[in-house]
C-alpha cells in the first residue's frame, strides 16, 4: 500500500521516522534492505546547515540506494528556515520535514520543536515561508499537544498547514509533557485526521506490526511513521506494511540467527561511513538495540565498552549469537513481493 505526499509516491504507507542519534546512514540502509520503502536523516538545525557546520552536513550523508529519502528540520525563524529548505532541495532531497514536535528540554526551551505548538502565528508564518522557498514536498511532525491532552493544539497547527500548503502532517499521540511516557493516544490523530483533507501520519508507540494496523483502525490515518520501535529492528517496516495489508505470516520476532546477520551488517556499514573509530563508539548503542532482552546483554554490552577493536566487536557479535535454537523461526528475508 503506497502513499502520495504531494508530487512523491512512496511505494509503501509504512515511514521511518527521523532520530537524532540513531537514523544514521547505516541505519536506513540495514532497514532498507529488509524492506524499508522511506526514511528521514537525522533531524538537523536550520541554523547550523546555514553556517554548513561540517557535523550537520555529515547527517546528510547518503548513496544512491539510500532513495528516496526526507530530511528533516529544527528552527524557529521563518527566513531561516526557509534558506535552510531551499539548502536540502539543493542537495537533493526528496521531501523536506518540518520538527513541530521534539520534546526535548533544551529544544523547546529555546522555543523550538514542540514549543511551536503554543505560538500557531509563529508556526504559520513559518509554513508560509518555506513553502514559498522550495516545491519538493513539505511536511510537518508534532505532537497531540504542548500540554493541552484534548487534541485541540495538533487540530490547529494540522489546519494551518493545510492552509499554507503543506502536504501533509505527522502527529505523534503524545503531549510534551509527556514526553515519552504513558501510552500514544490514537485519537488524538484521528481527530487532525477528520479536521484536515491533506494526509495524517501517525506516530508513536509502534513496536509489533499488529501495532501499525491499531493505529491506522483506531485513527483512520493514512500512514505510519516507526520511531523508537526500529531500533534494532529492522525488518519492522516491511513487516508492519504486511500487517497493514492483511499478509503478515508471522507473528514472531527474527531468530538469533537474522539478528545476528543484521547487526554484522549494520556495524560494517557504520564502519564503512563512519570510520573504525565512530562505528565502535556508535555500536555502544546500536549493540544494545539488537541484543535487548536476550540473555547475557548486560555482559555483552560491557564487553562493547571496553574495546575500540573492530575485528573483536565483531567476534563478540559472532560469539554472543552463536547457534539458533532449533525452534526459532527465521525472518531475515521478508518477501517483498507479497
Amino acid at each position: 500500500m503506497g502513499l502520495r505526499l504531494g508530487t512523491l509516491s512512496l511505494p509503501s504507507a509504512v515511514l521511518q521516522s527521523p532520530m537524532a542519534d540513531c537514523s544514521d546512514l547505516a541505519f536506513r540502509l540495514v532497514s532498507r534492505r529488509r524492506g524499508l520503502g522511506f526514511a528521514f536523516t537525522e533531524m538537523v538545525s536550520a541554523q547550523s546547515l546555514l553556517r554548513r557546520g561540517r557535523k550537520t552536513l555529515d547527517l546528510l550523508k547518503t548513496v544512491p540506494e539510500d532513495r528516496p529519502l526526507g530530511a528533516q528540520l529544527l528552527g524557529k525563524d521563518p527566513s531561516r528556515l526557509a534558506a535552510a529548505a531551499a539548502r536540502l532541495a539543493d542537495l537533493g532531497c526528496d521531501l523536506i520535514d518540518l520538527n513541530f514536535g521534539c520534546p526535548v528540554k533544551k529544544v523547546v526551551s529555546n522555543g523550538e520543536g514542540a514549543a511551536l505548538l503554543k505560538d500557531p502565528d509563529l508556526a504559520e508564518r513559518i509554513f508560509a515561508a518555506v513553502r514559498r522557498a522550495v516545491k519538493v514536498p513539505l511536511t510537518v511532525k508534532t505532537r497531540k499537544g504542548f500540554s493541552d491532552a484534548s487534541g485541540a493544539e495538533a487540530v490547529e497547527l494540522a489546519r494551518r498547514a493545510e492552509a499554507q500548503g503543506l502536504d501533509a502532517v505527522t502527529i505523534h499521540g503524545r503531549t510534551q509533557k509527556q514526553m515519552y511516557g504513558g501510552s500514544s493516544d490514537h485519537g488524538a490523530v484521528a481527530l487532525v485526521r477528520r479536521a484536515v483533507s491533506i494526509p495524517v501520519i501517525g506516530n508513536g508507540d509502534v513496536r509489533v506490526p499488529q501495532d501499525a494496523v491499531r493505529l491506522r483502525e483506531e485513527s483512520g490515518c493514512h500512514g505510519v511513521m516507526i520511531g523508537r520501535g526500529g531500533l534494532g529492528n529492522p525488518w519492522l517496516y516491511r513487516r508492519a506494511e504486511l500487517a497493514w495489508e492483511g499478509k503478515d505470516r508471522d507473528d514472531r520476532e527474527p531468530d538469533r540467527d537474522a539478528r545476528r546477520a543484521a547487526l554484522l551488517e549494520h556495524f560494517d556499514l557504520e564502519v564503512e561511513h563512519c570510520g573504525e573509530r565512530l562505528a565502535a563508539l556508535n555500536f555502544r548503542r546500536i549493540g544494545a538495540w539488537y541484543t535487548s532482552g536476550l540473555p547475557g546483554a548486560k555482559a555483552f554490552r560491557t564487553g562493547v565498552y571496553a574495546t575500540m577493536d573492530v575485528k573483536l566487536i565483531r567476534r563478540m557479535i559472532e560469539d554472543f549469537f552463536g547457534a539458533a535454537p532449533a525452534d526459532s523461526v527465521r525472518t531475515e528475508s521478508v518477501d517483498k513481493s507479497s
